[in-house]
């Protein structure tokens, strides 16, 4: 296996642990100050900053050689991992309903979750190709 995917994987496990600080941000200081659906759109737009600065730290840094069909397949990697962790921990873990799970993925009433996905998907190559410059 490349060593640009096997650094991918420990950058997914990064975002779990990102994305409980960034759930922890939102519970404790943003929610107590705006309605629920405002501290949802902050929050994610926070999370993909967030996941912004990792994925540019990593790529920048990283010693692994990659290119766009790399990348590209590790955001489709990470956006199924996401998914899969999402529903099989929030229902089986956490005891949440699956409409409470799908709440979220509800775009036209102002949840932002979808972006979230979509920058995981498109974030490595955009960081790498856009940003950095490297590929």
């Amino acid at each position: 296996m490349e060593k640009i995917y096997l650094q991918a994987i420990g950058i997914w496990v990064l975002f779990v642990f990102v994305a409980i600080f960034n759930g922890s941000i939102r519970q404790f200081l943003i929610a107590p100050k705006v309605s629920e659906l405002t501290a949802h759109q902050i929050s994610c737009f926070t999370e993909i900053t967030m996941f912004f600065i990792v994925m540019f730290l990593w790529l920048k840094f990283t010693g692994a050689p990659y290119n766009g069909n790399n990348l590209l397949l590790i955001g489709v990697t990470f956006l199924f991992a996401t998914i899969l962790f999402e529903f099989v921990f929030g229902h089986y873990i956490m005891g949440n309903s699956w409409e409470k799970l799908l709440h979220d993925y509800k775009f036209f009433e102002g949840r932002l979750w979808a972006l979230v996905l979509f920058w995981t998907t498109v974030g490595p190559f955009v960081v790498a190709k856009y940003v950095l410059g490297k590929i």
